[in-house]
C-alpha cells in the first residue's frame, strides 16, 4: 500500500465513474456551474456580506468564498456549539458529478424538476446513517438507483457511486471520501479519512472473493501506519474508536477527526410531515416525534408539561403560520387513553388540529420540529457526548411543500433564529417559488442546481 502521505493515497475509483469508457466527473451534467446565494449573514460557510460559491470540478475541488477587499474571516463568527458539516461532495451519485456544496446552518437546494434536489438530501442521510453504524445494505437498499446513468460498467462489469463531506470542529477540517461498488455486489472499496495535512485513513478492496477491505490509519509512532482488514459493508470511520488504542500523538489524531466526523454526521432527523396522518388521536405517551409526524399530539403534550419555554414559542410561531388568531396549543385525553391536539382562539374557541389543512398542519409540524431539539425526536443521538456538544441537522425535503409566502418565511426565520445557536440546522428542498422568497431572508444560503 501506498505510504500514508498529504495527497497521495486515495480511494480507489469507483468502477464505471472513471477510466477507459466510463463518464468523466468533471463537472455538472450541462457543463454549468452550481450557483449559491445567500442572505447578509451566512454561517459557517462564510462572513456576514459575502458571496459564496460552490465550485464544481475533479473531486476534491472545494467552496471558495469570495470576499470584499480588505475583510478578514472572524473566527467567533464561525464558532459553534459542536461539530458541524460545513460542505457534502457527490463526485458521482444519481444526476450529480463532481458537485461541491456548501452547508452552512440554514441550506436550501432548489432547482427544476430531475435537478437532484432530493439526491442532495438522500445522500447526506446515508452518509449520517453510515456514521451511526448502519449496514451498507440498509442504507441503500437500491443502490443502482445512486449510480450515475450514464455510468458506464468496467471490464468486469462494475459499477459504483462516490459521496463524501467535510466537517469542522475541534479537529479543525476534516473531509471523509466513501467509493461504494453498487454492481455487481454492493460493497465500500475505498474510504478516506483527512485532516490536519494527514491522510489518517485509507481503505482498499485488495481481494473480490473475501467481504474485507484493507484499511490502514495514521500511528506515527514506532510503525508509522497500522493496517487491519475492515467488513466491506460498514464505514470504516465508525469503527476506528473501536480499533484504534490511542497510545501515540497520530493515533489521538486519528481519534480526534473520527470522533468529530462521526457527532457531526449522526445527529440528523428526517422530517416529512403527513397531514394525513397527523389528524387522528394517537396514544398518550408515544411523545418521541417520528419522521412522518403523526404523533405530533402526543408531542404537543410533552412540550406543554415539560418545555414550557419551547412550548411558549411554539404559540407564538403558531399565530404567524395561522390563518385565525391562536391564543394556546393544547391537547385533550380520551376516556381509553388517546390524545388529540387543539387550537384555542379568541373568546375561548377550541379547534381540533383535525379541521386544519395541509399547510397549516405542515407548517406546525415543521415549526416544532425546529423548536424541540433531539430530546423529543425519534433520532439516534451520539449518546456519549452531552447535548450541548452536537448539533442536531434537520433535513426537510419539499420544506415549503403546501406553504404560502407567510408560512415559509416565518418558518425560515424561526429556522435562522435556532440555527444562530449552533445547536440546530436545517438542510431542506423548496421550489423555485418557495427559493425566491427564501433568498431575501437574511442567514439562508440558497443553493441553485
Amino acid at each position: 500500500m501506498t505510504a500514508l502521505r498529504p495527497g497521495v493515497t486515495t480511494p480507489p475509483p469507483v468502477p464505471g465513474t472513471s477510466g477507459p469508457g466510463a463518464v468523466a466527473i468533471a463537472g455538472v451534467p450541462g457543463g454549468e456551474g452550481v450557483r449559491v446565494r445567500t442572505g447578509p449573514v451566512v454561517r459557517p460557510v462564510a462572513d456576514a456580506g459575502t458571496v459564496v460559491r460552490a465550485v464544481t470540478g475533479a473531486p476534491g475541488s472545494t467552496t471558495e468564498s469570495l470576499r470584499p477587499a480588505g475583510t478578514r474571516r472572524s473566527d467567533s463568527s464561525v464558532r459553534t456549539a459542536g461539530p458541524v458539516v460545513t460542505e457534502l461532495r457527490l463526485s458521482a451519485f444519481a444526476v450529480h458529478r463532481g458537485a461541491t456544496f456548501p452547508i452552512g446552518p440554514v441550506t436550501l437546494f432548489t432547482g427544476p424538476g430531475g435537478s437532484g434536489k432530493s439526491s442532495v438530501l438522500r445522500a447526506y442521510e446515508a452518509l449520517a446513517r453510515l456514521a451511526g453504524g448502519d449496514a451498507l445494505g440498509a442504507v441503500f437498499p437500491d443502490p443502482a438507483g445512486c449510480v450515475p446513468e450514464s455510468a458506464a460498467a468496467d471490464d468486469q462489469g462494475r459499477r459504483g457511486f462516490r459521496i463524501g463531506c467535510t466537517t469542522d470542529g475541534p479537529a479543525g477540517p476534516v473531509r471523509l471520501d466513501v467509493a461504494v461498488q453498487a454492481e455487481p455486489t454492493l460493497r465500500i472499496v475505498g474510504e478516506r479519512l483527512t485532516g490536519g495535512g494527514e491522510t489518517l485513513l485509507t481503505t482498499a478492496l485488495r481481494d473480490p472473493g473475501r467481504s474485507m477491505v484493507q484499511a490502514a490509519w495514521h500511528t506515527a509512532g514506532a510503525v508509522p501506519v497500522t493496517r487491519a482488514p475492515l467488513p466491506d459493508d460498514r464505514l470504516g470511520t465508525a469503527l476506528l474508536p473501536l480499533r484504534v488504542a490511542g497510545r501515540t500523538e497520530g493515533q489521538l489524531q486519528v481519534l480526534a477527526a473520527a470522533e468529530q466526523t462521526i457527532v457531526a454526521l449522526r445527529s440528523v432527523f428526517s422530517c416529512e410531515p403527513r397531514p394525513s396522518r397527523m389528524r387522528a388521536p394517537v396514544p398518550a405517551g408515544d411523545d418521541r416525534l417520528r419522521r412522518g409526524c403523526d404523533n405530533l399530539a402526543a408531542v404537543l403534550e410533552r412540550t406543554h408539561t415539560r418545555c414550557v419555554r419551547r412550548h411558549a414559542r411554539l404559540v407564538a410561531a403558531a399565530r404567524v403560520g395561522c390563518a385565525r388568531p391562536v391564543t394556546t396549543l393544547g391537547v385533550e385525553r380520551s376516556a381509553d387513553g388517546l390524545v388529540r391536539a387543539t387550537l384555542g382562539r379568541d373568546g375561548g374557541v377550541t379547534t381540533p388540529l383535525g379541521r386544519l389543512g395541509d399547510s397549516e398542519l405542515r407548517y406546525l409540524a415543521h415549526a416544532l420540529v425546529l423548536l424541540i431539539g433531539p430530546g423529543a425526536l425519534a433520532v439516534d443521538a451520539v449518546g456519549e457526548v452531552p447535548s450541548a456538544m452536537q448539533t442536531l441537522t434537520v433535513l426537510a425535503d419539499g420544506f415549503d411543500r403546501d406553504l404560502d409566502g407567510r408560512q415559509l418565511r416565518g418558518l425560515l426565520d424561526l429556522a435562522v433564529s435556532v440555527g444562530a445557536t449552533g445547536h440546530i440546522g436545517l438542510v431542506g428542498t423548496v421550489t423555485e417559488r418557495g427559493a425566491a422568497g427564501a433568498r431575501e431572508t437574511a442567514g439562508v444560503t440558497v443553493v441553485d442546481l
